[in-house]
């Protein structure tokens, strides 16, 4: 009875994830909790009796056994915090420089979660080994009817991804859930008439001859600064810089996660779903530092984290900048495992303005790591509280200092008004605004994909405009082009900020849960690969969005969905075609 042993342990295992969330009970949610556990409890059991035929070792069976209940149980953790099984994706970001926001989480309550699971693994076998061969038989009917149900069950109840058994969650990863095939189209012009249009082209070519610094904020979303409505100055450097810029109200990352998010940025080109940044190391790709170097601007990327984590090298290396340095170049007086204090970065980028020949112009790129989890900052900031979020709300502030002081070192240089400033959150944060969310890599709500985005030119602008057209960071090359008078290249996938087309933004998350979601106007849509659930939300009615009008926006939402599945393909198929490295779920085949 081993396999009904591992199921309990699964069940147990799931109990202890989905305790403290609020999930949907009816009986149907009841079969797509557990179906997928009965799957692999009866595959478990055809592989024992499998063995036991051919006259295997039983310590082969209980080497497996043990090793699958040893995995569910450490899994516990990493459910209860996002509501997800590991993935692949997820257990490649597992690395050196994730070990102190790992370490958040050994705690005593998951420490005893965990033992316990494992304590039932033990003992269930034993308390198990006398049960009835006939009870057994009619166990295995009642399963494979589970199982047969439970796809349907799934379909009919919104599990939020926490119905996936630790296995299949892992196996489905492994396995491509796109594949390449659609032709390429203008997948970002909507079939429905825009609500509004802002025509900025009179900016077209002012910055001209203008430096450029460009900063990626760490994990930041728009609706936390109070630039953006957000309840408290988090980032008051930020928001002194912005009283002469132009303030884009409505910006989505392409893909909330840093990696693959800052290649949309360098080359505007959206990433493809279920890829690896390795994959982009030959991607054809002549990206803005390389299209400014080749205008005579020097360029520049400082890094406070580390280029080595999850093969951000193959996104930067060979990209048009001169000059590349990271945590282990810049040192610096506190280091965490993901990098160093944003105060080191900053000195060693001014020293790097200060070593270029006078009246040298230069494209700098700064990276700062103040945001990303676990939060964690010198000194104690501003905000009191003691639940994460406060100590985000440091941590931004605590980063927001060291923009001033990059600002006030250029001030003090005589750039202000000769300098041009692109400043964009790389992704947003959640904090379980929607059941589940939490972190920036799962779900594709506002929180992880809607982020601030402004171009600041005190020696150009006079004022703050605030723009509320739909703009992507994969629009963000072509649009400081434009505003250098640059010419951009042919392939760029993004288009200029300063025209008066509407477009959609188009953005997925491939960590756990396989989704697509664009923002239209003020429709947002979200559409859900395998089950096909599908989520719209009308943000000026609904900027949180707790209303879903799928089903009452019944055309709408079927051309978002066919919109968003041939864009996804056809990515796919482009970026093979453009040299990146080519694996079994590149080939091209129809969806």
């Amino acid at each position: 009875m081993r396999s009904a042993s591992l199921l309990l342990v699964f069940v147990l295992a799931k109990l202890a994830i989905v305790w403290g969330h609020t999930a949907p009970l009816t009986g149907w949610s009841l079969l797509a909790y557990v179906w997928q556990d009965v799957t692999v409890a009866l595959t478990f059991a055809a592989f024992e009796f499998a063995l036991q035929r051919i006259g295997a070792a039983t310590r082969i069976v209980w080497a497996v056994y043990w090793a699958i209940a040893v995995y569910a149980a450490i899994n516990i953790p990493v459910g209860r915090v996002v509501s997800t099984p590991l993935t692949r994706p997820m257990l490649r970001a597992a690395r050196g420089p994730l070990a102190d926001s790992i370490l958040v989480y050994l705690t005593t309550t998951n420490i005893l979660l965990v033992v316990s699971v494992l304590a039932a693994a033990a003992v269930l076998p034993w308390l198990m080994r006398d049960v009835p061969r006939q009870f057994a038989k009619s166990a295995v009917i009642c399963a494979i009817a589970v199982v047969l149900v439970g796809p349907m069950a799934s379909s009919r109840s919104d599990t939020r991804g926490m119905d996936r058994n630790v296995i299949t969650a892992l196996i489905g990863t492994q396995l491509p859930r796109v594949m390449a095939g659609a032709e390429a189209n203008e997948w970002r012009e909507s079939r429905f008439r825009p609500d509004r249009t802002e025509d900025l082209s009179r900016f077209a070519g002012t910055a001209q001859g203008l430096n450029l610094v460009m900063v990626s904020l760490e994990s930041t979303a728009a609706q936390y600064l109070s630039l953006y409505g957000g309840e408290y100055e988090v980032m008051p450097n930020l928001s002194a810089l912005a009283r002469k810029a132009l303030v884009f109200e409505n910006a989505y990352a392409a893909y909330p996660e840093s990696i693959k998010g800052l290649f949309s940025v360098l080359c505007s080109t959206f990433p493809a779903f279920d890829s690896r940044p390795e994959e982009y190391a030959p991607l054809e790709c002549r990206s803005m530092a390389s299209v400014l170097g080749d205008a005579g601007y020097r360029t520049a990327m400082f890094h406070s984290g580390r280029f080595g984590y999850l093969g951000m090298e193959s996104i930067i290396r060979h990209r048009g900048y001169q000059t590349l340095e990271d945590a282990g170049d810049i040192g610096g007086n506190h280091n965490s495992s993901f990098g160093v204090d944003e105060p080191a970065t900053v000195a060693r980028m001014l020293a790097w303005i200060d070593g270029l020949p006078r009246g040298q112009h230069f494209f700098l790129t700064y990276l700062p790591i103040a945001g990303h989890h676990p939060y964690a900052t010198p000194e104690r900031g501003p905000f009191a509280g003691t639940a994460e979020i406060d100590q985000y709300r440091n941590a931004l502030y605590y980063g927001d200092l060291s923009l001033g002081t990059l600002i006030e070192g250029l001030r003090a240089r005589g750039l202000e008004k000769n300098t041009v400033w692109v400043i964009y959150g790389d992704h947003g944060e959640a904090f379980h605004q929607h059941e589940g969310n939490y972190g920036h890599t799962f779900f594709l709500y506002d929180e992880n994909v809607h982020v601030p985005f402004l171009i600041a030119a005190p020696g150009l602008m006079g004022g703050q405009e605030r723009v509320r057209k739909v703009v992507s960071l994969v629009d963000t090359a072509p649009t400081i082009l434009d505003l250098m008078g640059i010419v951009p290249p042919m392939n760029y996938q993004g288009r200029t900020m300063l025209d008066a087309a509407p477009r959609m933004a188009l953005f997925f998350a491939d960590y756990s849960l396989g989704l697509l979601g664009l923002r239209d106007g003020h429709w947002k849509f979200v559409y859900e690969i395998g089950s096909g659930r599908t989520r719209l939300f009308d943000l000026e009615r609904d900027p949180k969005e707790m209303s879903d009008l799928s089903a009452r926006e019944a055309a709408r939402a079927s051309w978002y969905g066919q919109v968003l599945r041939g864009w996804c393909s056809a990515q796919k198929s482009y970026l093979a075609r453009a040299g990146m490295t080519p694996s079994r779920d590149f080939q091209r085949k129809t969806p």
